[in-house]
């Protein structure tokens, strides 16, 4: 299960998608959270579905990588399913036990839940994979610059995130390496109480948290030597520019937009 959490990897390739502004990646990814929230019925929620199939096959990325990152999500998927279907009482009953009734209507919102949540997933993937950790650094110290006015030091924060979904892939393969090592000593992790689980990965958790703070003062002490100290005066060698690319991204994902509220004017609200 952990080999399959792919937050924070960036998968190389030559595709539209990548040569596109990382400030425009992370502008367009929250303007399609706001879009598919604004989504009422089916026929708005399938252009999102549509618009997230298009972006990732410009991208270039393969689908397993996706399916690979939506795996450790489908718990909370099933849950939010199940949840939906057994507590929304619209529509038509189609089974009823006991305190228990299916509809029609929880039916399709749990349908509706799941697409939702497994396209933000998707698009969320997508900015990772495509976007170089040290370019989604500086995008995010760019487009929070204007809270430098307030004495907010934004490239302190830009870097603290960026090394924290950075440092994610590593801390997932400590976790394996001690977890295994572990296992080869006589630990078991999968039977027993709930309890005993629970006392069964002190072993790693103690590990864990020595390899994390010894990684992180390495890195401090790496900054340190090379002279670091935060975002005044910092120069890139690679400066950021926009592209007809990333404004006809921008202008499809507008087009969306307007589609979707149309779409919600003239069908039935879902929910």
């Amino acid at each position: 299960m952990l080999s399959d959490i792919t937050i924070g990897q960036y998968y190389k390739a030559q595709s539209p998608v990548h040569r596109m502004d990382a400030r425009m990646k992370l502008i367009l990814t929250i303007l399609f959270i706001v879009i598919i929230f604004v989504c009422k019925n089916f026929f708005s929620l399938a252009v999102m579905f549509v618009l997230t199939a298009v972006s990732i096959l410009c991208s270039r990325v393969p689908f397993r990588m996706f399916f690979k990152s939506l795996k450790p999500i489908i718990p909370i998927i099933l849950i939010t399913a199940v949840l939906n279907v057994f507590y929304v009482k619209k529509g038509t009953e189609l089974l009823s036990f006991w305190k228990i009734t299916v509809t029609t209507g929880g039916l399709s919102t749990a349908f509706f839940m799941a697409v939702r949540i497994i396209c933000l997933i998707m698009v969320s993937s997508l900015l990772t994979y495509t976007t170089v950790p040290t370019q989604l650094t500086d995008a995010i110290e760019r487009l929070l610059s204007p809270l430098n006015a307030l004495h907010i030091s934004v490239h302190t924060l830009a870097m603290m995130m960026t090394l924290a979904l950075r440092f994610i892939p590593t801390l997932i393969e400590e976790i394996e390496r001690i977890t295994n090592a572990q296992k080869a000593r006589g630990a078991d992790f999968e039977s027993g109480r709930f309890l005993n689980r629970v006392k069964a990965m002190i072993p790693v958790l103690i590990p864990l948290f020595v390899s994390a703070f010894r990684r992180a003062y390495e890195l401090s002490f790496a900054m340190t030597c090379r002279c670091y100290h935060g975002g005044d005066g910092r120069t890139r060698m690679k400066q950021m520019k926009f592209s007809a690319v990333d404004f006809f991204a921008l202008g499809i994902f507008v087009v969306s937009l307007a589609g979707v509220i149309v779409l919600n004017h003239f069908f039935q609200a879902l929910i």
